[in-house]
């Protein structure tokens, strides 16, 4: 059996206050991809299936892809990483427009600043080997 989403649609319309969108479970899959990612030199507890046994590990993971969804929704991303940081600002007389990317992060994988705090305060990066 496959692993199973880190979070599911329901719990990603209560993390956005708002139905999710219609492709939620894409999007979700997706930035599982990217937690996972982020986390290839996390250590927690699995089943055979490759999924955290430990309830709050659990559910950091769900706030982490739940966090990285809004995230896209926020900066009209779809997931992809095509989509840009700002568009347009205008602070007093500065203007800037264009589309600008973030630098990807360490890991190679741009985390939403909510989900890199998610994974922090349940101890799985920064990562660490352990040698055995």
């Amino acid at each position: 059996m496959a692993r199973q989403p880190y979070a599911t649609p329901e719990q990603l319309a209560i993390w956005l206050g708002k139905p999710a969108p219609a492709d939620a479970e894409r999007l979700l899959a997706r930035a599982g991809e990217d937690i996972d990612s982020a986390l290839l030199t996390a250590v927690y507890r699995v089943d055979e299936d490759g999924d955290p046994t430990d309830p709050p590990i659990a559910a950091a993971l769900a706030d982490a892809v739940c966090a990285q969804v809004e995230h896209w929704i926020a900066t009209g991303d779809d997931g992809t990483g095509a989509g840009g940081v700002w568009d347009s600002v205008s602070i007093g007389p500065v203007s800037l427009s264009g589309r600008k990317s973030a630098p990807a992060a360490t890991t190679g994988v741009e985390l939403a600043p909510r989900a890199d705090r998610a994974l922090r305060r349940a101890g799985l990066t920064p990562g660490r080997v352990v040698a055995w």
